[in-house]
């Protein structure tokens, strides 16, 4: 499988991709294996809010990728666990003998309103978006260092996703903005431990119409008429996708990209802004009244998605 009109990017390439049997993931597993890579399709089979796991959708997507001519290998683990995370890796060696590519992709939903969240999915969601994606990145890193410190220093990528709701906030979803929040500052550590062992780690924050957005944006999300440019299609999102997990990236570590439709954006997060400082401890009438005199200088924040 391999693109008509430019060399594949990622030939000889091993990528593997969390919550690959539908919307974007899969978009990113068909997108990697057309560059000639060899993919494994990690997919637990759950439904959108988690429950009922089957084996069906990882292995569509593998025979899918077959069918076209390319290579890849089913994985149902649970990426939030220590086995499952290992035994993605440990998939990759074993049928294919190396890992290049991480994409972690993997997610549910379980939105209320703050007041109204339950514990149960507060966790739920920080275990499947947050420890789902620490735990495969720290197996594939050791991986990757273990190569590196055996002088075979690897050209690795690992791609999280986080959200505009994770930049910004996002009304009865607490606890998804705040995992997906959470999987940037985690992205900037990982970039900054790992780069010396030969590892890149960027972040993207896409739209797309998928089982997750599609209600939220049911009004604004229908798909195009026949020929015309589907703006919101998962397909758009994996173009970047495939290009952060390539060699051709090179260079390209602790940043994070908004994709959605024909646009990416390079997103410029916290920066200092104006400062005031006494050299002395401040009065809380003091500290007031300075805050206030920074904020008019300040640039107002982006609105939180949702709020009125």
């Amino acid at each position: 499988m391999t693109s008509p009109t430019a060399a594949p990017l990622c030939t000889g390439r091993v990528v593997a991709v969390t919550g690959a049997g539908r919307g974007l993931g899969r978009a990113h597993a068909l997108a990697f294996a057309a560059e000639g890579a060899k993919v494994v399709v990690n997919d637990l089979g759950v439904g959108l809010d988690g429950s009922g796991p089957a084996a069906g959708p990882a292995q569509e997507v593998v025979e899918e990728i077959r069918a076209a001519g390319g290579e890849a290998v089913a994985h149902q683990g649970d990426i939030a666990t220590t086995d499952g995370a290992a035994s993605l890796v440990a998939t990759a060696l074993d049928v294919f003998g190396r890992l290049d590519t991480l994409v972690n992709n993997a997610g549910f939903l379980r939105d209320r309103m703050l007041v109204n969240l339950d514990e149960d999915d507060w966790d739920a969601v920080m275990r499947v978006h947050l420890k789902g994606h620490f735990l495969p990145l720290k197996h594939a890193a050791a991986h990757w260092r273990a190569e590196a410190k055996a002088g075979r220093t690897p050209e690795a990528r690992v791609v999280n996703t986080s959200s505009g709701a994770g930049l910004l906030g996002s009304v009865g979803q607490g606890n998804y903005a705040a995992a997906k929040a959470g999987i940037v500052g985690m992205t900037l550590v990982a970039a900054a431990e790992m780069g010396r062992y030969g590892v890149q780690v960027n972040a993207i924050a896409p739209a797309a119409r998928t089982r997750m957005t599609e209600e939220a944006f049911a009004a604004t999300m229908a798909a195009p008429g026949e020929g015309a440019f589907d703006a919101m299609a998962p397909e758009n999102v994996s173009p970047l996708v495939v290009w952060l997990g390539s060699a051709a990236s090179a260079g390209v570590t602790g940043r994070v990209f908004e994709a959605e439709a024909g646009r990416i954006t390079v997103m410029e997060g916290w920066r200092p802004g104006p400062t005031a400082d006494k050299g002395a401890r401040w009065s809380p009438a003091e500290a007031g009244a300075a805050a206030t005199r920074l904020l008019a200088a300040a640039e107002p924040p982006q609105p939180v998605y949702g709020a009125r």
